[in-house]
């Protein structure tokens, strides 16, 4: 795989084999009430327990483990506003190489006392410019980064928490995710497409230049609002519009008050501890439960890396 290739589904599973070592082969639960509420059966896969408490984990460490040693040398850099950046700093430190993470100045406090406590140098910045800052630490550094959605291991990283769930529920008709960047959900289609399954992204109405990109076929730019699903920010990446573009998949919009409402069902009601981003998710089944009835869902719960006192806010 070069690096402007788009992954494939035989990335997805050179993936699976390079992380599994380093990774939690995360739980698929089923709660009576979800499916009670979205009118079908809801099988979640809970990246909200995997290492740094998201599913970031799997494609930062297959892309740090790809890196030859001189890639490797001059550190690791990245931006984010939360879990690819403890991800990158987890996949750093476990190959003992320095992690300097961008971080927009409105990131949650839980994840950024993480990074730190993992041991990766923040650089703080608005969320408008985390790619120009990022850009002067490599140039002053020469770290290699990595990217947290536009990077074909990254992404190919992704897709093993899809991969994983199709192994264990043999039988879904659709997968869904929420998508930022489209890293998740461009993985999750490769594996999803080879078993001939659709894939549908959710995404806050207020952050909604994915949906808009696929509607109207240009990449548009993030609008630069902040949603509750802090997660989801980032306009979507190249990759993933090449890659969704391709496979023709839809992108579903929800409001705040729905991912809030949603986040707080889904952790009072199944007592997983969910962040908003995954809300988005549940909040879309909730919104078009008419899209769904009558289908088997598998949702990829992105994180649950979460400020409580947002929850009651």
């Amino acid at each position: 795989m070069t690096e402007h290739a788009l992954p494939t589904i035989d990335d997805v599973r050179a993936a699976a084999e390079r992380i599994r070592p380093h990774v939690h082969r995360t739980p698929v639960f089923t709660s009576r009430l979800l499916d009670e509420r979205v009118g079908t059966s809801v099988y979640a896969k809970a990246e909200n327990h995997q290492k740094i408490g998201a599913f970031k984990a799997r494609g930062a460490l297959n892309a740090v483990l790809s890196l030859d040693d001189a890639s490797r040398a001059a550190g690791i850099a990245t931006h984010s506003s939360g879990n690819h950046a403890q991800a990158v700093a987890y996949a750093a430190a476990l190959v003992d190489v320095p992690a300097t993470i961008v971080m927009p100045d409105h990131a949650p406090s839980v994840k950024v006392e993480a990074v730190r406590a993992l041991g990766a140098s923040i650089v703080t910045c608005r969320q408008d410019q985390r790619e120009r800052i990022l850009a002067d630490v490599v140039s002053r550094s020469g770290a290699t980064v990595v990217h947290p959605y536009d990077d074909p291991s990254v992404v190919a990283g992704q897709g093993t928490a899809t991969l994983e769930l199709l192994e264990e529920v043999t039988d879904l008709d659709v997968v869904v995710t929420p998508i930022g960047g489209g890293g998740l959900l461009t993985g999750a289609t490769l594996v999803a497409a080879d078993a001939g399954l659709q894939t549908i992204g959710a995404e806050p109405s207020i952050v909604d230049d994915a949906h808009r990109s696929l509607r109207d076929g240009v990449r548009h730019p993030p609008t630069g609002a902040i949603s509750v699903g802090d997660g989801l920010l980032t306009g979507m990446g190249e990759i993933a519009f090449q890659v969704l573009s391709q496979h023709g998949v839809e992108i579903l919009t929800v409001d705040e008050d729905e991912i809030m409402e949603a986040t707080r069902f889904v952790i009072t009601r199944t007592k997983h501890l969910i962040e908003p981003s995954s809300g988005t998710a549940f909040a879309a089944l909730f919104r078009y439960r008419r899209r769904f009835e009558g289908l088997r869902v598998g949702v990829i719960v992105s994180g649950g890396n979460v400020e409580l006192s947002r929850l009651t806010d």
